[in-house]
């Protein structure tokens, strides 16, 4: 018998290879709670694939550790900081523009475009030593350059879109996109409602096809809210579940939208507002929130808290 066949199956890990090297990449940057971190070395443990799959990043990260850092000259320091002062300028006398542009017209049209711009200004490079993060600001001006993202919004909060779908992309480039690595709602529904006081139904699609990672907190508007992670093949499907305003209107058909080469679906019930996004077709998408929505009416206990 291999160690594949070996090793636990109920540790709440996921059982994709490759999902299993993010969650080594996780323990070795320490983003793993303790019993996440022990179930991931117990797992090393058993398979010698992921055991040198470790061993590989741990080596790689002493070489990394051990590469000289390069002298940066205050010259060129000085011209970085110059540039990052035009373009901060230039941006914000855009994104003003654009502000007295979309007030003075109306909406004639349920879908409008939003540009998805930087808002950083100068004051932005005062509030810190930029000196010791020369590297950062030179990445943050290579970027800055870039193209302009754009969101599709229909009858929807522009900005809350915009940060919905910078969380997103945020959390695909993270070592890992879940807080909580697990595949059970009892752990992750009590997690999440343990850090920031509420927790969104979370049940098991796995036989659908949309199997459940984990969840995290995301900061949108400076208010931390749930998000749950879901596995769709190779897509991840993020659905960040707002807690409802009482003042707020409910929208229960599912409204299709699309922000800076992602897709996303709104809707809200009595309890939450929903944001699903993902890079996945839009069939996929839309299956995915028909699913959940179905799931939740037909087993209620899917949103209890245990």
């Amino acid at each position: 018998m291999s160690p594949h066949e070996n090793r636990p199956r109920e540790d709440g890990l996921p059982q994709d290879p490759q999902d299993m090297k993010l969650m080594i990449h996780a323990l070795v940057d320490g983003e793993l709670d303790a019993a996440a971190a022990l179930a991931v070395e117990r797992r090393i443990a058993a398979d010698p694939d992921l055991a040198a799959e470790h061993a590989r990043i741990l080596s790689l990260r002493g070489a990394v550790a051990n590469v000289p850092r390069p002298a940066v000259s205050d010259d060129f320091l000085a011209r970085i900081a110059a540039i990052a002062e035009v373009k901060a300028s230039d941006e914000a006398e855009a994104a003003r523009g654009e502000a007295v542009k979309a007030e003075s017209q109306p909406q004639q049209q349920q879908g409008k475009v939003i540009a998805m711009r930087p808002r950083a200004t100068a004051r932005w490079f005062n509030s810190f030593d930029w000196r010791q993060m020369a590297a950062s600001i030179v990445l943050t001006a290579f970027l800055a350059s870039g193209a302009t993202q754009w969101l599709m919004v229909e009858n929807a909060p522009d900005s809350f879109a915009v940060d919905v779908a910078n969380s997103h992309r945020r959390s695909l480039l993270a070592a890992t996109p879940v807080d909580i690595v697990s595949s059970d709602r009892h752990t992750v529904k009590p997690w999440l409602d343990g850090r920031i006081g509420v927790s969104p139904p979370a049940p098991d699609m796995a036989k659908d096809g949309y199997a459940l990672l984990g969840g995290r907190v995301e900061v949108i508007g400076d208010r931390p809210m749930p998000a749950l992670v879901y596995r769709h093949h190779e897509h991840l499907i993020t659905l960040v579940a707002a807690p409802r305003q009482n003042e707020a209107k409910s929208v229960p058909v599912a409204d299709d939208l699309s922000a800076g080469g992602f897709l996303l679906v709104h809707w809200t019930d009595g309890a939450f507002s929903y944001w699903a996004i993902s890079d996945a077709e839009r069939p996929a998408l839309d299956d995915f929130v028909a699913r959940f929505r179905e799931a939740i009416i037909a087993n209620p206990a899917a949103g209890s808290p245990g």
